[in-house]
């Protein structure tokens, strides 16, 4: 039941073998995992050495000579779907390669792309992905991060926060201001940023209710030369926004992901449950609730993958339809999880439960890359600029 979809026409053979492919490795990242103990960081690494030595950052990294056209998001998206159910934390590691080192598949230099590329494809290299800050989370127009340029250098000044893979990274693509405007999106640039780089410090790391690498990032007169600026002067906001379009669909996956997963957990439990002579799913409040669920996550999977497909085969802007996608599949997600909860009961909210694990684990999803009422924003601006065009 949980690869119907893969018939859609969206898909290929090749997409129905990869999702199968990642089914089938979850239980070595599992192990991975597990062999690396509790320390958070500690796994985090294994995972994503695990999936290099697996060949699956290369759906997410793809090799330096590729165009942007490599990043097939039907993949991206099908691999964090499968990952997603089985394990967030493995989702997570998978995306963070991705999304860490988008701006330098997009935008990259053919030196930028040799040098990072292979590395996290391989899983040597962690990276990350630094937009956020205090005051510039959903409002990127807010950032304050600058760097300015002399004869030798770019200098950074100012802080990032909630930058997944903080602390543990071995690349960053950090957005700093570079204009001479206080605000707004012109004069914002990318750049190629290594932990050991003079003036650049981690002052905290974050804790989060599904726990993974977070940390605030400092640059004090930070210096990294010229060749660190990752595409153009000035065009970095254009290069973060097109990242993230392209990687907020497999937000939407994700989401799918955990959703399915709960709602799996949900049909075996009250089709198991005693209840009333009978069993919890001989009730007709229950079969409502999964066939709400089911209805749910069938409306959000054909969200994610239309956006997706149409990224990959019709080759246009996906911006409405990436934001649609993530609006409607996180907030389905939640609605599922929550319904699951419910379902066990007790056991649902009991510590180390399944479901409390994915109780847990989506919250963040209606919130990173995008908040949902980001998302509709979005999708109304998009609507709004259509009629002014027509």
């Amino acid at each position: 039941m949980m690869h119907e979809h893969l018939r859609w026409p969206f898909f290929d053979t090749l997409h129905a073998e990869h999702a199968a492919r990642v089914d089938a490795l979850a239980p070595t990242l599992e192990d991975a995992a597990h062999r690396a103990g509790d320390d958070l960081d500690a796994r985090c690494r294994a995972l994503v050495r695990a999936m290099g030595d697996a060949g699956l950052l290369a759906v997410a990294a793809p090799a330096p000579a590729a165009d942007a056209a490599a990043l097939d998001s039907r993949l991206l998206c099908l691999t964090r779907e499968r990952l997603a159910f089985h394990d967030a934390l493995a989702d997570f590691a998978f995306a963070m390669q991705g999304l860490g080192s988008g701006a330098i598949t997009l935008d990259g230099s053919p030196a930028q792309r040799a040098l990072v590329l292979p590395r996290v494809a391989r899983g040597e290299w962690i990276a990350a992905f630094a937009l956020s800050e205090a005051q510039a989370g959903s409002d990127v127009a807010a950032l304050a991060c600058r760097a300015e340029r002399d004869t030798a250098d770019w200098v950074l000044g100012g802080e990032k926060t909630w930058i997944s893979n903080g602390g543990i990274a071995d690349v960053y693509v950090v957005f700093a201001r570079t204009g001479e405007a206080d605000r707004g999106t012109r004069g914002i640039s990318a750049f190629l940023v290594f932990p050991d780089d003079p003036g650049f410090t981690i002052t905290r790391r974050i804790d989060v209710m599904a726990p993974h690498p977070l940390a605030t990032l400092h640059f004090e007169a930070c210096r990294i030369s010229h060749d660190r600026l990752i595409g153009t002067e000035g065009h970095g906001f254009g290069l973060a926004m097109r990242t993230l379009d392209i990687f907020r669909t497999s937000v939407a996956a994700a989401a799918l992901g955990m959703g399915r997963r709960a709602l799996e957990e949900s049909t075996r439990h009250v089709a198991s449950r005693p209840m009333q002579q009978g069993t919890l799913g001989d009730l007709q409040l229950t079969q409502a609730a999964l066939g709400t669920a089911a209805t749910e996550l069938d409306a959000a999977a054909l969200l994610t993958y239309r956006a997706a497909w149409q990224r990959d085969v019709l080759r246009t802007p996906t911006t409405r339809e990436a934001a649609m996608a993530k609006l409607f599949a996180t907030e389905a997600a939640q609605r599922v999880i929550d319904r699951a909860v419910q379902l066990f009961g007790a056991r649902g909210v009991e510590v180390g439960s399944v479901v409390e694990r994915l109780y847990r684990e989506v919250r963040a999803l209606r919130i990173y890359e995008g908040a949902t009422e980001v998302q509709q924003l979005i999708i109304g601006r998009d609507l709004l600029k259509a009629v002014s065009h027509a």
